[in-house]
């Protein structure tokens, strides 16, 4: 994953230029900022910081973190100045010298495989405040816009074959997950949950038990 992301870093926000999206991207980042005004945010698996930019300006400070340094370049290019940019594993995160009262997550949990989620969300939840904000943003699956499903394997996740502008194909993880997933997932840690639905895309907001 690291590798395709590294690969795909110059062409990656082409993903947000589809026309039939537009009107949910001017939603979501709307909503996505005023979520997170005034807050200490640890984001995840940030990219080329294209969320970051919206709503970072309005937050407290911002600590975003990618694996890949071909992303974080884009990034550091276009984030406002209360934003720290780290290189690192969302599996292993680093000891913060700073608490984190929310966390924003986009684009990364369909990345996830299904064993994988207990781990991530313990390690996430590790750097957290208690009754810190999280926000997960994703994709739904849409036929016509998004990239067909290819295979799917014994464990429920679905796989999807992209092609880079330089011809290579990549055999990509891309799970779809329903709402009552979702919100099943995050129960055990959740005080308070609420989940989001646009035509393209989804989003669980929740507060962590203190």
């Amino acid at each position: 994953m690291k590798n395709y992301y590294a690969a795909r870093a110059k062409e990656y926000d082409n993903i947000y230029s589809k026309p039939e999206r537009q009107n949910d991207l001017q939603e979501v980042r709307a909503w996505l900022t005023a979520a997170l005004a005034g807050r200490t945010v640890l984001e995840i698996a940030c990219g080329t910081g294209y969320w970051t930019q919206f709503y970072a300006p309005s937050a407290q400070r911002v600590v975003a973190l990618d694996a890949a340094d071909e992303t974080l370049a884009i990034a550091a290019e276009r984030v406002s100045p209360n934003v720290q940019l780290l290189q690192g594993d969302a599996f292993d995160l680093p000891a913060f010298d700073m608490s984190f009262d929310a966390a924003f997550a986009g684009f990364w949990w369909s990345h996830i495989s299904r064993k994988d989620i207990i781990r991530f969300l313990t390690g996430l939840h590790g750097s957290l405040e208690p009754g810190a904000k999280i926000i997960i943003l994703d994709n739904r699956f849409v036929p016509g816009s998004s990239t067909p499903i290819a295979e799917q394997d014994a464990a429920g996740n679905t796989y999807q074959l992209r092609a880079l502008q330089d011809g290579s194909r990549h055999r990509v993880l891309k799970n779809f997950p329903a709402r009552e997933q979702l919100l099943a997932d995050i129960l055990p840690y959740a005080e308070s949950s609420h989940y989001h639905e646009w035509k393209y895309f989804w989003a669980i907001e929740y507060s962590l038990k203190c």
